[in-house]
């Protein structure tokens, strides 16, 4: 799996800054696994940042799959955070919960699938 930050913006417009953008790229099913968080309602991922974010703030994921090549853009929303530093030797970064609509709805089933029995695999992940 690897992260690239989006560029942020020269000047945030006028009521606050624009939520960053982060492209995860899956390219195994077992980073998936690591990174899924089935016990959101509507799922969510986990982000391996060094950027400080707070609960609740605004992130545009554009999320590629394994074996896929499209890309699905999720409007998440910051959910947890691991420091740096966090015990268990955890990495660093954020959980990101995924909207409640009918697109994102989709993509959870179809990261379900290609996850298959192991979604219930009580390997460590991480996620909470």
């Amino acid at each position: 799996m690897s992260e690239t930050p989006g560029r942020p913006p020269a000047a945030a417009p006028a009521g606050g800054a624009r939520p960053s953008v982060i492209q995860l790229v899956f390219r195994e099913k077992s980073a998936l696994y690591a990174a899924y968080m089935p016990a959101l309602t509507d799922g969510g991922l986990f982000v391996p940042t060094t950027r400080d974010y707070r609960l609740g703030e605004d992130i545009y994921l554009l999320l590629t799959l394994p074996d896929d090549p499209q890309r699905y853009p999720v409007a998440g929303k910051v959910a947890w955070l691991t420091p740096a530093n966090a015990s268990g030797g955890r990495t660093q970064g954020v959980g990101v919960r995924f909207p409640g609509d009918e697109k994102t709805r989709l993509l959870k089933l179809k990261i379900e699938e290609i996850l298959g029995t192991s979604i219930s695999s009580s390997k460590p992940t991480q996620t909470i």
